[in-house]
């Protein structure tokens, strides 16, 4: 149930406030929007005056005008994670309306600045922008706007990781808060824009997103998944989350009591409204409920806000609230509990007040974000590796080749930028380039006729009797196989239109990305053309049986053959070569810059993960050809993610990372590239040397894989952390405010740090901490704090760190609670979580976690497991453990077993249940527990069993014989 907002508990507080005027006196009408009143008052009078009906209908993300009190529409949901992005049009079915609105790097590249301060200017820049797009058309561009996401990266091959931050939760939540604080706007009661934190919880993998759950273990959930959401909630810089599509611990966020838990972080009440369909999903294909009024009840009860469903028609959603009202699934109260959280929001934005609040004249200043975005590129960008290539010379000749040169990308997330600077263009600026995409033109010669695929204006059709420019293709290698086809006379991408192909596309977009193909060998040397758009995964697309392309009599190409054998054989006649172009480009160049990297469309993105870290064979393949032809080759990777760069790091004399850097990208490279700006953007995740060995995508458990660079101990390509300068620094020592703190204290950690180069730089100098001593395993390092600090050359500044023994406290399982263990602690600074320069010892007197009591347990709450996984103890709240065969097992360790009774609640088909100490094969038997079958699982049945006397600690092994849930148990 939701925690009731009501101005009881501040009646003395607002008495003054709320004196009447005379003796007898009422509150003025509408009272609601006199500012001068407590925002509690006013809420509670809006939600007095609205009709039953009214208040279901604002339950809907189009809050639809209420003209008799002269309340106009609202509309929750505008994306903005790199700039604004996009919304939906309220009077044409809920169509994508792109923003035109400034593009900054991916949230990835902003990250990667290391500096919150950039952050919050980035976040205010976007904020203006988002009040002035709503000035203009408030039907579209809605004020809630649905970022940052805070999902710790736990897992590079996530295809969203574009739009997250770090694999670590704590930083993440640090510039969360700079990011949702510049949204929002700093004032302590009004807001600029409404920021909504994507997406709650533990939510790392795209391939059935919808109905996959996420097992995490207490530990994980509280100390990692948690915190990146915490954080900003308890910063007053974020008004709500967007619960994820996936399932945790067998339940859909979509109704997880978290979401009403989780206002205890805020001192304002949160609006947390769903995904997209979300709600459906609980009926659809997660069958979780029976019919959507039990469906929306539950997600009401458990803290959801506004259904994002069913684009602008609101009628589904509400009948099923009306439904579970008549049913007495729900009552009066939920609606007016969740409608005052609502409408909190739309007051906090000033939608009540006169000329709209504090913030309803806030107008952008597009030079300033110009700036602001080319500043952002160039702090973003990280280098990777520099043998003296970098920084380049202006003036001479540069060649700058690579499928990325020339074009400046958007993503999913992306609006329309007003301009875009290529890399070439922005190098071009300051030398005399050579350019060459280095990929090769083809032609396509259909095998049985000789006509060559012509498609520079209407369908493709193989109907050309020479290989003209409208019958020349530029092929882009996107890795895997995936290629895109440009066609040389127009310049237009290929893509399917449900009818046939067209190049008609300015780049690789949309969600079903129609523009993917492969070129498949035959074995007589020609080659078949398979399509690969996205919706080949669903059987209601043409492409799902008939991926293959054939000519159609008229000459055109369309989908029609199931397998290669029956598809039309093309002769590929290449042009030109892209290898032997770039080469040639940069022979005799004072220097080459090989631009490559990914199309944020199609290597990783919403609904696709990746299964690998590779670059694409094809865009190697130009990196080797150019190193082979010019010794000064700096590499530049343009993508969202982290990429095996093995051969280039050994191989290649400079590297340099950035995202997809939005329309300042060339200025913002080429002010890194030249040392108009020295780079100190620093990888926010590990980067692996391959993808072979990483845990399955789907383990969430970042403690028990070993993942993260708090847990792995593989020697990465690259580790959290990591950057190179143009200068050099020197770490002095590690000094301590004091040797030792308790549980409730506060030390200062300072060094100095000086630039001992000749250039002036910044250095990222970054706090991590290692607990020696612990009850459980304990993070190889934990970042406890960072500092970008700009230093002239040979110029020493002090660093300060102020580090709490509440930093270091953990989720102890045996408490079910927090708690800062009596420990020694390794206090670790440097450039990197690899890169130690400076080290202290500090004691903390903390607490002694004692043996454990198993007189009443939770079973999730174990030490160790074999084979479970941890599930919905029941659709409203609790987490158990199932098991689903023999021989799995939980560990409860260093128990004070004194034996006796053993009692548990289980539900299942029925099976056995082992108690064995000290080992789960070997150990001694104490018990075999019947436990009988139940009528389904969420109906629990109490069993026990005499266990002989025994004493001493031990370590307790439940051993499963069979598929069971386990809620609780005792050993008493």
């Amino acid at each position: 149930m939701h925690r009731r907002l009501t101005v009881a508990t501040l009646a003395v507080l607002l008495a003054p406030a709320l004196a009447p005027t005379g003796a007898g006196a009422a509150p003025p009408p509408e009272a609601f929007r006199n500012p001068r009143l407590p925002m509690a008052v006013r809420v509670d009078d809006l939600v007095a005056r609205l009709t039953l009906d009214e208040k279901i209908s604002l339950l809907h993300q189009y809050q639809p005008a209420i003209p008799r009190l002269g309340i106009g529409l609202f509309k929750a949901g505008t994306e903005a994670l790199h700039g604004v992005a996009w919304s939906n049009d309220y009077h044409d079915n809920g169509n994508v309306v792109t923003a035109p609105a400034t593009q900054y790097p991916q949230a990835i590249g902003l990250a990667s600045t290391w500096d919150p301060a950039l952050l919050d200017r980035v976040g205010s820049a976007v904020g203006d922008e988002a009040r002035g797009l709503h000035a203009s058309n408030p039907d579209v561009f809605g004020l809630n706007l649905w970022a940052p996401v805070v999902n710790p990266l736990r897992d590079p091959r996530w295809g969203r990781n574009e739009e997250g931050y770090s694999e670590d939760p704590w930083l993440t939540g640090q510039l969360a808060v700079a990011y949702a604080g510049g949204l929002s706007g700093h004032d302590p009661l009004y807001l600029k824009t409404a920021p909504t934190l994507k997406h709650y919880l533990a939510y790392n993998n795209e391939a059935h997103r919808d109905t996959a759950s996420a097992s995490v273990p207490p530990r994980v959930l509280h100390e990692y998944d948690e915190t990146a959401f915490r954080i900003p909630l308890q910063a007053g810089a974020a008004t709500g989350v967007m619960p994820s599509y996936n399932l945790v611990n067998g339940r859909p966020n979509t109704v997880s009591p978290d979401l009403d838990a989780i206002r205890d972080w805020s001192r304002y009440p949160l609006f947390n409204p769903s995904d997209a369909g979300a709600p459906g999903n609980l009926t659809g294909s997660e069958h979780y409920f029976a019919t959507q009024a039990e469906a929306d009840a539950a997600a009401v009860k458990a803290g959801l806000n506004s259904f994002t469903q069913d684009n602008t028609n609101p009628d589904a959603t509400v009948a099923a609230i009306r439904t579970a009202l008549d049913q007495g699934l729900l009552t009066v109260a939920d609606i007016d509990d969740a409608v005052k959280q609502n409408l909190w929001l739309r007051f906090r934005l000033g939608e009540f007040d006169p000329g709209g609040g504090p913030f309803g004249r806030v107008t952008p200043s597009v030079a300033d974000n110009q700036r602001l975005a080319r500043q952002s590129v160039a702090e973003s960008a990280v280098l990777l590796k520099n043998s003296g290539v970098l920084p380049l010379r202006p003036g001479g000749k540069v060649a700058v080749v690579g499928p990325l040169a020339d074009t400046v990308y958007s993503d999913w997330y992306g609006g329309a930028a007003p301009y875009a600077v290529t890399p070439r263009e922005g190098i071009a600026e300051r030398s005399q380039v050579a350019f060459s995409e280095g990929v090769d033109r083809i032609a396509l010669r259909q095998a049985g006729t000789g006509r060559y695929v012509v498609g520079d204006s209407g369908l493709l059709a193989a109907t050309g009797a020479s290989a003209t420019a409208g019958a020349q293709y530029d092929v882009f290698d996107w890795g895997a196989g995936i290629v895109t086809l440009r066609n040389a006379a127009n310049g237009k991408t290929v893509g399917y239109n449900w009818s046939g192909f067209a190049a008609d596309q300015a780049q690789p977009n949309g969600w079903f990305v129609q523009q993917q193909f492969k070129l498949e060998p035959r074995p007589d040397g020609n080659v078949v053309l398979r399509y690969a758009g996205y919706e080949s995964a669903f059987d209601w697309a043409p492409s799902y049986r008939n991926p293959y392309v054939v000519v159609q009599p008229d000459g055109t190409l369309n989908l029609g053959a199931a397998t290669a054998d029956t598809a039309t054989e093309f002769t590929r006649e290449v042009i030109s070569s892209g290898v032997d172009a770039a080469a040639a480009a940069a022979k005799g160049a004072d220097a080459a810059v090989v631009v490559v990297g990914s199309m944020p469309f199609i290597n990783g993105r919403e609904d696709h993960d990746r299964t690998d870290l590779e670059l694409a064979a094809g865009q190697e393949a130009i990196v080797r050809a150019v190193k082979a032809a010019n010794p000064n080759t700096v590499v530049v990777v343009e993508n969202s993610y982290p990429t095996a760069l093995n051969w280039e790091q050994a191989n290649a004399p400079a590297l340099l990372w950035t995202s997809h850097a939005g329309q300042e990208t060339g200025h913002g490279l080429a002010d890194v590239l030249y040392g108009d700006r020295n780079p100190a953007g620093r990888l926010t995740q590990t980067w692996y040397r391959t993808a072979d060995g990483l845990p399955s995508i789907m383990d969430y458990d970042i403690i028990g894989s070993g993942r993260t660079y708090q847990y792995s101990t593989v020697d990465p390509l690259y580790p959290m952390g990591y950057g190179l300068s143009y200068t050099t620094f020197h770490y002095g020592r590690v000094q301590l405010s004091a040797p030792a703190m308790d549980d409730r204290g506060t030390v200062q950690v300072t060094l100095d740090v000086t630039n001992t180069g000749t250039r002036a730089g910044d250095e990222v100098v970054q706090l991590y901490t290692h607990q020696q001593q612990s009850r459980v395993p304990q993070p190889v390092k934990a970042l406890r704090g960072f500092q970008r600090v700009h230093l002239e050359a040979g110029q020493t500044k002090r660093v300060t760190f102020s580090l709490a023994a509440t930093d270091l406290r953990f989720w102890d399982v045996t408490r079910d609670r927090w708690v800062v263990e009596d420990a020694t602690h390794d206090i670790l600074v440097g450039a990197s979580s690899a890169d130690i320069r400076a080290t202290a010892q500090l004691r903390v007197r903390g607490d002694t976690i004692p043996p454990r009591d198993l007189r009443s347990v939770r079973a999730a709450n174990f030490d160790a497991y074999s084979g479970t996984t941890l599930v919905d103890e029941s659709k409203t709240s609790g987490t158990a453990v199932a098991a689903t065969g023999a021989g799995q097992w939980l560990r409860y360790a260093g128990a004070d077993v004194r034996g006796g009774t053993f009692t548990a609640r289980t539900a299942g088909p029925g099976t056995t249940l082992q108690v064995r100490l000290d080992d789960p094969v070997h150990g001694r038997l104490l018990a075999t527990v019947n436990l009988p079958a139940t009528a389904d699982v969420y109906t629990y049945a109490d069993v026990s069993a005499r266990l002989p006397r025994v004493s001493g600690r031990h370590d307790v092994y439940l051993v499963f014989g069979g598929s069971a849930r386990l809620s609780t148990f005792s050993l008493r």
